[in-house]
């Protein structure tokens, strides 16, 4: 457990540090995605679950953030 804990981690200050070059629009689906992921992890929901809101959550973070770059 504490092994995935470290991973996450380090893949959340891998993400962070990497998005300084991205798009509006991109950085909303980072967030998106990553937003609708750990609330399908939290609420108990299956892999496929955790992978749709993921997927779900991208969408829309990236919907949403074109549409604020845009003005």
């Amino acid at each position: 457990m504490m092994k995935t804990k470290v991973l996450v981690l380090l893949a959340a200050v891998g993400m962070l540090g990497g998005c300084e070059n991205m798009t509006t629009g991109q950085k909303g689906a980072l967030t998106g995605a990553a937003l609708g992921s750990g609330i399908g992890m939290v609420a108990g929901g299956s892999f496929g679950t955790v992978v749709g809101a993921g997927l779900i959550g991208g969408a829309a973070g990236y919907i949403t953030g074109s549409a604020i770059g845009n003005k």
